[in-house]
């Protein structure tokens, strides 16, 4: 398995340093070791996937690239600048946004509450007329509070809520999980527009069908590793291996 890893383009070939690149990167919860050694890189404007059973690590990456894990170690170099011992709010600060699977929606609040609540850490974040275009939905139900708020909506409003804040480096989980299939074909293409928009996204994901619609590229969890990187290009091909890993 790791010859074949080697082998694989794991990011872009044109020469430019990564914006984030993560290497050897372990994490545990109190004395659970969840991830071991972990390698990923992302190129500035790529929407790159973590494909993975539910267990593998997928999740527990972006949070330990956020520093919300009991301990880690190796590195997160992002943007020039070594991560590995910053803390979680000097992370957002550096341009790092993450939207965790349970959305966080505070169910007393305003979808426009809601949207104002994080603050802004560096210039360039969107401004609350921009993700109403967006997410239109949202302009619609401005005043409802998070509990009237559908799942696809509150889903719309945790990725608009990080879109204030002016980081670069969207952390998505599972943004699909749960949610209609027209739903779905939304946040594609919204994920397609902020790619368009200069964001640069890393998505966990365990629908492929629906990563391969947005990504430029996947690597593959398990057991807490990378263990397969495919193009998007070449998803064809790997479908086989694809579906060896993620038992579909």
């Amino acid at each position: 398995m790791a010859d074949q890893l080697a082998e694989l383009p794991l990011a872009a070939t044109d020469g430019t340093a990564p914006l984030l690149r993560v290497k050897g990167l372990e994490a545990w919860y109190g004395e659970s070791h969840v991830l071991h050694g972990v390698d990923i890189e992302i190129r500035e404007g790529e929407v790159v996937t973590l494909l993975g059973r539910n267990g593998a690590g997928k999740t527990s990456t972006l949070r330990a690239i956020m520093g919300l894990v009991g301990r880690r170690s190796g590195s997160v170099h992002y943007a020039g600048r070594e991560l590995i011992g910053a803390r979680p709010d000097e992370i957002a600060r550096a341009g790092i946004a993450y939207c965790p699977e349970e959305r966080g929606i505070f169910a007393s609040l305003t979808v426009y509450e809601n949207l104002m609540l994080p603050p802004e850490v560096r210039p360039g974040g969107l401004p609350v007329d921009e993700i109403y275009k967006m997410f239109p939905n949202l302009k619609e139900r401005t005043r409802s509070p998070g509990t009237k708020l559908s799942g696809g909506e509150q889903q719309m409003l945790a990725i608009g809520r990080i879109l204030r804040t002016g980081a670069k480096l969207l952390l998505l989980d599972e943004p699909s999980e749960g949610l209609a299939p027209v739903i779905v074909q939304q946040i594609g293409r919204t994920i397609r527009e902020l790619k368009q928009r200069g964001f640069t996204v890393l998505l966990v994901e365990q629908n492929f069908r629906f990563a391969q619609t947005v990504a430029d590229r996947h690597y593959v969890m398990e057991h807490g590793r990378v263990v397969d990187a495919v193009r998007n290009e070449e998803m064809a091909g790997a479908m086989e291996r694809l579906h060896e890993y993620l038992g579909v």
